[in-house]
């Protein structure tokens, strides 16, 4: 083999080792990063999670997990009451299972309702955070409202949060249940809702 000809060779195999390399450590990001999740996970796991933030956090990797597993908290929708024109009246919830279809519009819609969920404090927090929240969250709300308005013609519509009650292993057993969360989120007209 000539000289030219072992120096391709060498760098050819160094190319792989190195692309090898960076294909089992990002394998390791990933596997890594739901293992370390939300507690209850393992103090090894957090240990070996540590090397792996930079990447974790310029790839965006570990963001999702929280959400679904193991923990996931309770869960949240939007229920509105519509006034037609005619004066009859309206309501239904985001996300809807039996009419969001395709799938991924009720994943959507899902993902809407979290969102606002997230901004919206407890009812039982101070006047004064509900009020600096509302900045935050009331576009977002008023978007809703505006849509449902064009969407079904109506002229006015009442928002409100739901938060599911989530009930505990014994209550399941027993066949108990807490009440919902509902906290209301505003009542918006159809010049007001569409003029965001």
């Amino acid at each position: 083999m000539s000289a030219p000809e072992l120096h391709s060779s060498i760098s050819h195999r160094a190319g792989r080792a190195l692309a090898s390399a960076a294909i089992l450590i990002y394998l390791a990001a990933v596997i890594i990063a739901p293992l370390s999740g939300p507690p209850p996970a393992s103090q090894l796991s957090q240990l070996l999670l540590q090397p792996f933030r930079p990447l974790l956090g310029a790839l965006y990797l570990g963001h999702g997990y929280r959400f679904f597993a193991p923990d996931p908290g309770p869960g949240h929708s939007l229920r509105w009451t519509m006034t037609m024109p005619d004066g009859s009246s309206r309501s239904g919830t985001i996300p809807d299972a039996a009419h969001d279809w395709p799938r991924l519009l009720y994943h959507r819609r899902f993902m809407v309702a979290e969102k606002i969920a997230a901004l919206v404090p407890p009812v039982d927090v101070p006047a004064e955070i509900r009020s600096q929240a509302r900045a935050d969250w009331l576009p977002l709300v008023k978007g809703v409202a505006g849509h449902l308005l064009r969407s079904q013609g109506g002229n006015q519509v009442t928002l409100d949060m739901v938060e599911h009650y989530l009930p505990g292993p014994d209550e399941v057993i027993a066949g108990t249940s807490g009440a919902d969360l509902v906290t209301p989120l505003g009542t918006f007209a159809r010049t007001e809702a569409l003029q965001r």
